[in-house]
């Protein structure tokens, strides 16, 4: 038994054809549709990218308890468990905060794994002199000392590198994954793991996939949007130009996996599941993005299509609630093995064979922003209460957090926790949250009716409904065994 995972960064469904997008041109996202079922109701869990990736990892969310950070020494990893199990698995990305301060000890769970540098701001290619940078636009970040600065710059020292498509990451990822397929694929009992850091800002990609698209956008270099809209029409049109570029690029390397699947007929026997971390904003809601905004579903409603040889469902739709805290229970139930206790995902077999639902409601979010639920119809937003915004703490042994290690002064006010739930027994270190996702609890608590208002432009007010959704949210906080804190900035009863 084989399984594969393609695993894009910031793909908003909205974009693809089989999600009923008309411009963008990725014919083997609907030839990979036709192959597959189709996920509507995919969402996520913690928010960004690396909580993502602990939550595909372990099966649980990761936003109650802790920001941005690396895997837990208490942690069952999905890989890690398949890997004692005798599967192999091979993780090849691009996605530069694995190899950061605060995303370390990812790969380490896998068999073995490729690093394909070069991606935003990593810290790959040195010039000591500031790199030749065009007229933009908008600067995504702001500039200190008079220089340019952060990833801004070293974006910019790395694009000299990257001219001709085969130098792309994403090209050099999926290079290495057809090379491990062509390798394996004669081979029993392994797990790959093909993970680009695209769709992510910024959009750069070769002009090849920008003459598919009429752009007719004539104003200052201008591809990497952050923050609240403050373009002109004519620029967020060139913007999403060049996003849909980039997801055909994208498009172009699924197609490279789709034809080995083809060629060595490992639709057969070989599980194939196909998603991202979270979507994008573009434009919508007034924001670019995805940090200082509520979830709207651009963002935490996202794509997902899998292959499973058993039920052997193509060209089907699933309305199913899923989230990516499934995918490791999924996995693990592929190769036959146990799930941990501490998993709260559900394995996918039975929704793929004939849409049995796995949930009620699903939890979403970020680490200080709201905490959000939805049943499929509605989306409630609960917003801190004004003055307990901040009143959150990290739970960890693993003193990391984005980017960097948390400092002395941070951690003179920590404690030591009681073991949670998942915990094994294990207490914690409690360290009140310095760096928050500041500016979102303003928006207060929000209510949609995905039905009768599918883009989430009108929230309503209606109180059976909010009450219904409260006690989803209080119950589902209850099973992830939320901190007490959490309670208390939600206003809510413990």
């Amino acid at each position: 038994m084989k399984a594969i995972i393609l695993l894009f960064d910031s793909l908003n469904k909205h974009y693809l054809p089989p999600y009923g997008d008309m411009i963008t041109q990725a014919p083997n996202f609907k030839r990979l549709a036709a192959r597959s079922a189709t996920f509507n109701n995919s969402y996520v869990g913690s928010m960004p990218c690396m909580p993502a990736r602990r939550e595909l990892h372990t099966g649980r969310y990761n936003f109650l308890h802790r920001e941005w950070g690396p895997l837990e020494p208490f942690d069952d990893s999905m890989p890690e468990l398949l890997k004692k199990a005798g599967v192999y698995t091979h993780l090849i990305s691009d996605h530069l905060h694995y190899w950061e301060d605060g995303g370390g000890n990812y790969h380490n769970r896998y068999s073995s794994w490729e690093i394909v540098r070069g991606q935003e701001g990593d810290h790959w290619k040195a010039s000591v002199a500031d790199p030749a940078i065009p007229q933009v636009l908008r600067v995504p970040q702001k500039q200190t000392g008079g220089g340019v600065s952060g990833l801004w710059r070293q974006d910019w020292v790395n694009r000299e590198y990257i001219q001709q498509e085969a130098d792309f990451p994403q090209s050099r990822v999926f290079a290495a994954g057809c090379e491990f397929i062509a390798h394996n694929h004669q081979q029993d009992n392994w797990l790959l793991q093909v993970e680009t850091f695209d769709p992510h800002e910024p959009f750069y990609t070769t002009e090849a996939y920008l003459s598919l698209y009429q752009d007719a956008w004539e104003g200052p270099h201008y591809d990497w949007p952050r923050g609240k809209v403050e373009e002109s029409e004519e620029a967020i049109a060139h913007i999403r130009c060049r996003y849909r570029a980039l997801v055909s690029m994208c498009d172009d390397n699924l197609g490279r996996i789709l034809d080995l699947m083809d060629q060595h007929d490992l639709w057969r026997d070989t599980m194939l599941i196909v998603g991202t971390d979270h979507g994008f904003l573009l434009g919508e809601h007034g924001w670019w993005a995805k940090n200082q905004m509520p979830y709207y579903n651009e963002v935490a409603n996202n794509p997902l299509f899998i292959w499973d040889p058993r039920s052997a469902q193509q060209g089907v739709k699933r309305e199913s609630l899923v989230q990516m805290i499934d995918w490791a229970p999924t996995l693990l139930e592929w190769f036959n093995q146990p799930i941990p206790a501490d998993v709260q995902g559900r394995p996918l077999a039975q929704t793929l064979a004939d849409d049995t639902p796995v949930r009620e409601a699903a939890l979403f979010g970020v680490f200080s922003g709201h905490v959000n639920v939805t049943d499929g119809r509605y989306v409630y937003m609960r917003a801190a209460l004004p003055g307990r915004e901040d009143d959150i703490a990290n739970y960890t042994l693993m003193p990391i957090k984005m980017n960097t290690r948390f400092e002395p002064h941070e951690l003179e006010s920590l404690s030591l926790a009681p073991p949670f739930s998942f915990t094994k027994g294990v207490q914690t270190l409690r360290i009140p949250a310095r760096e928050k996702y500041n500016g979102v609890n303003h928006f207060g608590h929000l209510l949609f009716d995905l039905h009768t208002d599918p883009q989430q432009c009108n929230p309503i007010e209606d109180s059976a409904v909010e009450a219904r959704m409260i006690a989803l949210l209080v119950r589902l906080l209850h099973e992830s065994d939320a901190p007490a804190e959490q309670f208390a900035r939600l206003g809510l009863a413990a």
